[in-house]
């Protein structure tokens, strides 16, 4: 089949560019940040915290994602994920938050947004390493002062541990 010509020339047109230009594999490795709705400290509660926490790791919400390491700090959280091969960051992202807001707020007879609408996320690169990524997560409750020894924070987990 001949290329499309160009009537005023005669010549090659330019191709135009890709209108979906390829996406990175989603099985990638994200650190993933959400806030709270308002920035409110609400993970200072017991009941949240430990409820929210609960659903960080459920299968069910998951879905063929894997989570390798998450803090919940009292007005936001950081995931450490690893997408799988079909669900999207957005969706998987999206199904944590719904997850834990609908647990939260059933658990703790409250009503409300529990998390902003965003999240910030930044894909790790090939040459970053996903075990250093992870002690940055868990380290969150000490560089925030808000314990000694991350030993002695409750809402935390890697699979490394």
């Amino acid at each position: 089949m001949p290329r499309p010509v160009s009537l005023m020339e005669g010549h090659p047109m330019p191709r135009k560019p890709c209108p979906n230009p390829p996406r990175p594999p989603r099985n990638g490795v994200y650190l993933v940040t959400a806030a709270t709705h308002q920035r409110i400290a609400l993970f200072h509660d017991f009941c949240a915290a430990r409820t929210a926490s609960r659903s960080f790791e459920d299968p069910r919400v998951l879905g063929d994602a894997n989570m390798l390491a998450w803090v919940l700090m009292p007005d936001h959280a950081h995931w450490l994920i690893q997408l799988g091969a079909t669900t999207p960051l957005g969706i998987c992202i999206g199904r944590i938050k719904s997850a834990s807001s609908r647990e939260v707020n059933g658990a703790c007879r409250r009503k409300g947004c529990v998390w902003a609408p965003a999240f910030h996320d930044h894909a790790l690169r090939a040459d970053e390493d996903v075990e250093i990524a992870a002690r940055y997560v868990v380290g969150n409750p000490l560089r925030a002062g808000l314990v000694e020894r991350i030993g002695d924070y409750p809402y935390w987990n890697a699979v490394w541990i």
